[in-house]
């Protein structure tokens, strides 16, 4: 399961999955962050945030989650992986060539620096 938080007062939404992911779960997250997006416009930053990443369910799965950030890309300012899963390293590098967003790898313990840092100017 993906779980979804947005804080409407910093405009950050942090996706948490504690699960093997689903295309159930980025349509989930979809609509709770475009209902955000049309109602107080483009996010601050978006957070990826477990100790561990549990993959996916399918390669219908990862295909849902490739569509998600490319849908989304151009409406978060920068995202945070906070991970101690070595996909944090991978995802700043690999993401680089295909998002807008300004994208930076945090260890699990550093979640409140990934905030600082998607909400520094």
């Amino acid at each position: 399961m993906l779980h979804v938080k947005i804080d409407d007062t910093t405009g950050i939404a942090t996706l948490s999955p504690d699960a093997a992911l689903s295309q159930e779960d980025f349509e989930y997250a979809a609509q709770r962050i475009d209902a955000h997006i049309e109602k107080s416009g483009p996010l601050k930053g978006l957070i990826i945030n477990t100790r561990h990443f549990p993959g996916w369910k399918s390669f219908g799965s990862l295909i849902s989650h490739l569509r998600f950030f490319r849908e989304h890309h151009k409406d978060v300012a920068k995202v945070a992986v906070v991970t101690d899963s070595s996909i944090g390293e991978v995802s700043e590098k690999v993401t680089d060539h295909f998002l807008e967003a300004e994208v930076r790898h945090f260890p699990f313990d550093d979640l409140k620096e990934a905030e600082e840092w998607i909400l520094a100017q």
